[in-house]
């Protein structure tokens, strides 16, 4: 069986569900575009639709939260007061902490165990 890496987990289920609920808010809060919201996120037109369809980015669930700290750091965005790839990073970085990695991570590798804090070592 093939060990995964927390980073995996980030890039494969953490960044594109984060993509996902910003393009919702873009889109059903300040009523932005598919096109603007892609452009915004450095996606393409064809991803931001198949993340408002629930067709991509639906692995990892956000308590509510994680979806306010989402929500605050879309507000970012939209005033252009941070870049999204700079938002994406910081919200990466937050919700490490928050432990949804590591409840991602044992949900796709069964070889983590209940104990594991490699994400918070340092």
């Amino acid at each position: 069986m093939k060990k995964i890496m927390p980073q995996e987990i980030e890039v494969w289920y953490l960044i594109p569900s984060l993509r996902k609920e910003l393009a919702k808010i873009f889109v059903d809060n300040y009523g932005i575009s598919q096109k603007k919201a892609a452009k915004i996120l450095g996606i393409t037109e064809a991803a931001v639709s198949q993340y408002l369809k629930l067709k991509r980015g639906n692995e990892v669930k956000f308590s509510e939260e994680e979806l306010k700290k989402i929500k605050k750091y879309a507000e970012k965005i939209i005033e252009e007061k941070e870049s999204a790839i700079k938002a994406l990073y910081d919200l990466c970085v937050v919700l490490r902490g928050s432990k949804i990695v590591c409840k991602t991570h044992r949900s796709k590798d069964k070889s983590v165990p209940k104990n594991c804090d490699i994400c918070f070592e340092r």
